[in-house]
């Protein structure tokens, strides 16, 4: 697939997530075979620019692959500063927010708030697109709420716009992450548009994936939720793309592993009191793969920000669940 003058590796993508989709996460799921990482999203308010927060996330320090920025705002003019910003800091890649579905977001009419005002949209995306040299991407979902389902009509206004690339997430926005992804309206923005479109929701598992592709003929699909705690899922959609056959969950030694490869990348990135703090939901998410873990370890874990000790009581908790099953 190929995004502008860029080709991907695969045609599977890291959804860009706030709080989540930091360089640590991006270059994990690279690693275990993603062909995009998305950032998580930037605010395009220049008062936020030189923020710390702001500048983690626009910092690329040493990033494998290609390196694609997300942004979000509702004023054209500052959404193309921000994206000359980001592109000047090492962004190959600039992608637009319109799918985001959260009350901060859509109260200032951000996110997928933008859906309900198709004016707006086009002027964000030509100027954005005009801003940089770089490709522009663009994300949304299929409307505000069921009665206003639009998403062929912004697909149109994107390719109009110079867009390179869409992900439809297939839910509006009163959906926000509850029922059921509407592939079939992936499938109609798909057959409307030439530009690459790429399918989202509810993909987490290999054969999911093939599904929702050979089900949207989407170019490539984007996994965000699934992939928490979960990056070998990446390569597991890949194998079973290729080859038709699954791989073997990960063993609780490569999970323990990873783990701990994944926090040791989070306490040098964030410093180590926020680094432990952040840890925290990775650790959650990656226990879920195990049987038992004792709530005692749970609730230790969430109230050290120790490095050293939480990482203690990691070995202990993946030690104890080896006991467990060879008991």
């Amino acid at each position: 697939m190929h995004i502008g003058p860029y080709q991907l590796e695969n045609n599977l993508i890291l959804a860009p997530m706030a709080g989540i989709s930091d360089r640590p996460f991006r270059e994990l799921c690279k690693q275990f075979g993603a062909g995009l990482a998305v950032s998580e999203m930037v605010a395009s308010n220049p008062a936020l620019r030189n923020h710390k927060r702001t500048l983690l996330k626009a910092d690329h320090n040493g990033e494998t692959g290609l390196r694609s920025v997300q942004i979000l705002g509702t004023d054209p003019e500052q959404m193309a500063d921000a994206a000359i910003f980001n592109a000047q800091r090492g962004a190959q890649i600039i992608d637009i927010n319109m799918g985001c579905p959260a009350k901060k977001v859509c109260s200032v009419a951000a996110g997928s708030a933008l859906l309900r005002d198709a004016l707006l949209v086009r002027k964000i995306l030509v100027a954005v697109v005009n801003a940089v040299d770089i490709p522009v991407t663009l994300k949304i979902r299929t409307g505000w709420d069921q009665n206003t389902r639009n998403a062929v009509e912004i697909a149109r206004i994107a390719e109009e716009s110079g867009i390179a690339a869409l992900t439809l997430h297939g839910r509006t926005r009163a959906c926000k992450f509850y029922g059921q992804a509407e592939y079939e309206t992936i499938k109609e923005v798909k057959q409307c548009v030439k530009i690459p479109v790429i399918a989202n929701g509810d993909i987490d598992s290999a054969e999911k994936a093939k599904y929702v592709l050979d089900a949207t003929g989407a170019d490539a699909i984007m996994i965000g939720r699934a992939a928490q705690g979960n990056p070998w899922l990446f390569n597991q959609i890949n194998y079973f793309l290729k080859t038709g056959k699954t791989i073997e969950k990960p063993t609780d030694s490569a999970i323990h592993n990873t783990l701990l490869s994944h926090l040791d990348q989070l306490y040098s990135f964030y410093g180590n009191v926020s680094g432990a703090r952040i840890a925290r939901k990775h650790i959650g998410w990656y226990f879920e793969h195990l049987e038992s873990i004792s709530q005692d370890i749970k609730n230790n874990i969430n109230q050290t920000l120790c490095p050293s000790r939480q990482l203690a009581l990691i070995n202990s908790a993946f030690n104890l669940s080896l006991t467990d099953r060879a008991a």
